[in-house]
């Protein structure tokens, strides 16, 4: 059994695994990273022999770092990325090859149905009745989105928001505040089994997920990077800021907001920016931060969508769906329930 694993930015690892009663065998592993000693390329397979089919990535990681000495260096990859090699070999964890995905555009929606669908998307991969998904969003009004852990009180400003006619919503996923319209921005889920993340920590699962978007962004001549802990970058500036759930159903729900123009003055009139927050990023002014896709590529907003579409289309294939009444619905619960509720919005007040 075969397995492969290339870390964003990094070098590819293979893995070639016998496994007989539930026990890992026989261990080959090769790739074009680069190590010193030669003799530490054995040692690794050697510590993982023995071990169990069902291991988790961390345990199979432990164990290739026990075998390594302080002398050894690693260059373009790590014992994770052994571990996830020998994973995907093992059939325990997957790749981007090994799913269909369905792509859903439906028009525009309220910013709390927004919020709902994404849940219910998750439950619907994690009940079987849908597969992973790429969703992009349409907003129906301007809205705040404000991560799960933040305070209302802290990010918002009520009165610039009711001036500007601004929504806002808790979503699940943790990280900061967003301020969208819907003519400026582009957003996007990405509804995944926990499988294609196996064995990666939260930080390397952002890029991972990242990296299609990024490349979709160099193809339409922006110098997009992925800069850690969950924005996506160029020289001229912030492109878009990404948000992570992983739900113990084991599905991962990752998205990402993209500005394809912003009004500025409007974003700091609703969003309380503190100086704290400022204060490692090289600037007083959060303005300055974004440099948004119209100026960078001079495409339509449209022209970005369609491009983001048939790359990821190109790298791993797409077929078109739409929402069904019965995912409507529980979204719908969701909002009345959940969402738009007092308790929900304000958990951290």
């Amino acid at each position: 059994m075969r397995g492969e694993y290339k870390a964003p930015g990094g070098k590819l690892v293979t893995a070639d695994v016998t496994a007989a009663d539930g026990v890992i065998g026989d261990v080959r592993l090769a790739g074009d990273f680069f190590l010193e000693p030669e003799d530490a390329l054995d040692r690794m397979a050697l510590a993982l022999a023995g071990a169990s089919v069902e291991e988790p990535a961390v345990a199979l990681a432990r164990r290739v770092e026990a075998a390594l000495l302080p002398t050894d260096t690693l260059v373009g990859f790590d014992a994770a990325g052994v571990a996830v090699a020998v994973r995907r070999a093992l059939g325990k964890s997957s790749t981007w090859s090994d799913h269909a995905f369905t792509l859903i555009e439906d028009g525009p929606r309220d910013p709390y149905t927004q919020m709902a669908l994404d849940q219910v998307y998750a439950e619907e991969l994690a009940a079987g009745r849908r597969g992973p998904t790429l969703r992009f969003w349409q907003w129906g009004s301007n809205a705040v989105i404000i991560g799960s852990y933040q305070s209302w009180s802290n990010e918002v400003d009520d009165e610039g928001a009711a001036r500007h006619g601004v929504t806002v919503v808790r979503r699940v996923s943790g990280g900061g505040a967003m301020f969208v319209e819907p003519g400026n921005t582009i957003t996007y889920s990405l509804v995944v089994p926990e499988s294609l993340v196996d064995g990666m920590s939260f930080i390397d699962s952002y890029a991972f997920l990242d990296a299609w978007c990024v490349g979709a962004l160099r193809g339409l001549g922006v110098q997009a990077t992925y800069e850690p802990i969950n924005d996506i970058a160029s020289p001229a500036g912030k492109i878009a800021g990404a948000a992570q759930k992983r739900f113990a159903s084991g599905v991962v729900l990752h998205h990402v907001t993209m500005a394809y123009d912003i009004d500025a003055a409007k974003m700091l009139e609703v969003l309380r920016i503190g100086r704290e927050k400022l204060s490692d990023k090289g600037t007083k002014s959060a303005a300055k931060r974004v440099d948004p896709l119209r100026s960078q590529t001079g495409l339509t907003r449209a022209a970005c969508l369609d491009a983001f579409r048939r790359h990821f289309a190109d790298l791993y294939g797409l077929t078109a769906s739409s929402p069904t009444e019965a995912e409507l619905a529980r979204a719908q619960e969701l909002v009345e329930t959940k969402f738009a509720t007092p308790e929900w919005l304000y958990r951290v007040p």
